[in-house]
């Protein structure tokens, strides 16, 4: 049953990570289908990211009330009436619509799901439990582009939004037969007020920067629809302190282990969501490679993803949390930093050598995080730091997409070339290694115990 809790979530989380980016390689085919512009269409992904922007901050609280499970089996029925909404759109509005469906009920999925883990799952076996878990979050991304090119090649795009409906029933199924039912918390309350202050601060802020980083709008609308997301934030704050029960508790910041996953965890992923964004780029317009086959290379690293699990556990009990992560912090960054000097001479075994041990460290990185996260909060805080964790993990992800794309934008227009070359993706990648090397700082702060009972290098006194 403790692999089977896992397993189940990993399913649904799967179908959801890969849908987030599978159809970025199919824009151009999907825009001529419903007669828009691929650059119109982009629109499309950057609804999906707002809608998890803004649902996530109440997941927690939406768990709580109901019942993870059933909170989590609806989030997948939401994401499966999104998909094929989108299979059957026929006008840019219509998927735009459609796909902001699927991030309502993605939104739900992710945070609840670490929900359930952390509730069902004994102390004990959480990490070997994450390991799991944050597998998806690894593979989708990589996978995802590549299948997008395949369907959208030799079958119909639909199908790529059709072929959730079975994998998502079955998920649902899974979940009704294996997941526990963990008991709604009583007394809980809804910060409506403070939900509309996030939901805005999250949505300008990720929809901003997803308009600098996929321009289908003119930059100058995302630098200042990022603005305004910053001062709804700054309103935010004003109001959670005020407020005896904000939707997003930012005093829970007070525990140590908490604040460093927050920020460690935040900047790591500003490397973790620039990386996919850029090495296929990179292939593409670097070396000449086709879409399917950067999506080939880029996949190289789950092989180094799927060890960490089996070797995780065994690392944390004799190491512990913290020398793991600064570990995992700096050699996960340095990987991607090195992936600047890579040039066509240098043969291709070097490059999958990066991605395979760049995958080890990286899920070593996001497994620790994701766990040592809840070593010291209270179990009836548990829903709200699961929100907290997901809504800084978005605008993250959102933050290194954008920054990666401002620096290949800003070398097109110095160079004056119309387009990026080697030399602005190797700034780029220097740029985004440094940033998640700086993740280690925040865990360095921490005591070598910290998290020891969820590393088995300590039995809690009875």
């Amino acid at each position: 049953m403790k692999r089977i809790v896992p397993l189940v979530l990993a399913v649904a989380l799967f179908m959801e990570n890969i849908d987030s980016t599978v159809i970025a390689t199919s824009l151009a085919t999907i825009a001529r289908d419903i007669g828009t512009s691929p650059i119109a269409l982009k629109l499309a992904l950057t609804s999906y990211y707002v809608a998890l922007a803004v649902f996530i901050p109440i997941s927690g609280r939406m768990a709580d009330r109901f019942g993870a499970k059933p909170v989590f089996q609806t989030a997948i029925g939401v994401f499966l009436a999104g998909s094929l909404a989108c299979g059957f759109a026929s006008s840019l509005e219509g998927f735009v619509l459609a796909r902001f469906v699927q991030g309502m009920g993605g939104a739900m999925m992710t945070p609840v799901g670490r929900l359930l883990l952390v509730r069902a799952v004994p102390r004990s076996d959480l990490v070997s439990a994450m390991a799991w878990f944050t597998m998806p979050a690894l593979v989708g991304p990589l996978i995802g582009p590549p299948l997008g090119g395949f369907i959208s090649t030799y079958a119909d795009w639909r199908w790529i939004f059709f072929i959730n409906i079975p994998v998502g029933f079955v998920g649902m199924a899974l979940a009704q037969r294996f997941l526990p039912r963990v008991e709604p918390m009583r007394d809980v309350t809804f910060d409506w007020f403070g939900f509309a202050l996030s939901g805005l601060a999250c949505a300008g802020v990720v929809f901003g920067l997803s308009v600098v980083s996929l321009p289908a709008l003119p930059p100058a609308v995302g630098l200042a629809t990022t603005v305004i997301g910053a001062v709804f934030a700054v309103l935010y704050i004003r109001h959670s302190r005020r407020t005896e029960h904000p939707v997003v508790r930012l005093d829970l910041l007070r525990i140590a282990t908490l604040r460093a996953s927050v920020i460690g965890g935040s900047l790591f992923r500003i490397g973790a969501g620039a990386t996919p964004f850029l090495f296929p780029l990179m292939l593409q317009l670097g070396f000449g490679y086709s879409a399917f086959q950067s999506g080939l290379v880029s996949a190289v690293s789950i092989g180094g993803a799927m060890t960490t699990k089996a070797l995780i556990k065994p690392i944390l009990k004799r190491f512990g949390f913290r020398p793991t992560l600064v570990l995992s912090a700096l050699v996960g960054g340095a990987l991607i930093g090195a992936i600047a000097f890579y040039r066509p001479v240098v043969p291709i075994a070097v490059l999958i050598g990066l991605m395979l041990i760049g995958g080890f460290f990286r899920s070593m990185f996001f497994t620790g995080t994701n766990t040592i996260a809840f070593a010291d909060v209270p179990q009836n805080r548990s829903g709200d730091a699961t929100s907290m964790l997901a809504a800084f993990q978005q605008v993250a992800i959102a933050g290194g997409v954008a920054t990666a794309g401002g620096i290949l934008e800003a070398g097109i227009v110095l160079n004056g070339t119309g387009h990026a070359t080697l030399k602005d993706f190797s700034v780029a990648f220097l740029a985004v290694g440094l940033v998640t090397m700086l993740a280690a700082i925040p865990f360095m702060r921490l005591s070598r115990e910290a998290g020891a009972e969820l590393a088995g290098r300590r039995v809690p006194a009875e």
